[in-house]
């Protein structure tokens, strides 16, 4: 069998997200190398191992691996078919030097609620459209991961925190802002909140997040204007939504059929008596 290497790189629209590098290596190893920023990967085929500080490591499919800034690691197939992974590299922002030691001493993690967030966070940056999403879960995974490099053994601490006016508010602007949108980074500052508590506050209050109840206003809009008469490829625009295919995605999503599946309904119906 011939050597693969097939990569897929993008710098999506999201603040400290440096780079995504999804890749499906066969045979290739990595030599030591450092990076100057964070480096969250998970693997979903094979298996790599690779040495940091000194150390053997490994990245079985079930596990998160968060490697430091300026620290020297290198990487190869630990499987005979090689292996797929999932990269993304997170500006120095996004964690504090100090919790470069910690890192370093227990670069893999095994969380398997991590695990599925940061598949989720790479399924929202492939989307464009919904970089509000993306934001959204990527402040949820850096306080995962900070809870583990910090060592947090009080539960309690971990708990959200119930913040109902922040919530409101957040829903009065996204209300505001159905159409043009806003992303997360700007949410915050308007309202004065940290990203996460923000996500968290909303998600508590109202049982949704942020993203999906925006979503939700959008589809509803959407509706509202396909029972109007309009055709669906006029409706992404005006709703929001960065193009038809967005839409119909996550119109399906909350209605079950395409936009234009339920245009025809609606046409349908109107022949019906």
């Amino acid at each position: 069998m011939a050597p693969q290497r097939n990569v897929s790189v993008w710098r999506p629209r999201i603040p400290g997200v440096v780079e995504v590098f999804h890749a499906h290596f066969t045979e290739y190893a990595y030599p030591m190398h450092v990076h100057e920023v964070w480096t969250l990967l998970i693997v979903d085929d094979g298996a790599v191992r690779y040495d940091l500080d000194r150390h053997e490591h490994g990245t079985p499919h079930d596990t998160v691996t968060l490697l430091p800034p300026h620290v020297p690691h290198n990487g190869s197939p630990a499987t005979p078919h090689g292996f797929r992974k999932r990269v993304l590299y997170l500006d120095t922002t996004r964690f504090g030097d100090e919790l470069i030691g910690p890192a370093v001493d227990a670069p893999d993690l095994r969380d398997p609620l991590l695990r599925r967030r940061v598949g989720q966070l790479h399924g929202a940056l492939g989307r464009p459209g919904d970089e509000l999403e993306a934001a959204s879960r990527l402040v949820l995974v850096q306080e995962r991961l900070q809870d583990h490099l910090r060592r947090r053994t009080d539960r309690a601490a971990a708990r959200p925190r119930r913040d109902p006016a922040l919530a409101r508010s957040l829903r009065e602007l996204l209300d505001e802002r159905v159409v043009q949108g806003v992303s997360l980074e700007e949410a915050a500052r308007l309202l004065h909140a940290h990203p996460a508590h923000l996500v968290r506050a909303f998600s508590t209050a109202y049982g949704i997040a942020p993203h999906q109840y925006l979503m939700s206003r959008r589809v509803g809009r959407a509706r509202r204007l396909l029972l109007r008469g309009r055709a669906p490829s006029e409706v992404a625009a005006v709703t929001g939504f960065y193009d038809q295919a967005h839409l119909t995605r996550h119109f399906k999503k909350l209605v079950g059929v395409t936009p234009g599946g339920y245009a025809h309904a609606v046409r349908g119906s109107r022949g019906l008596g």
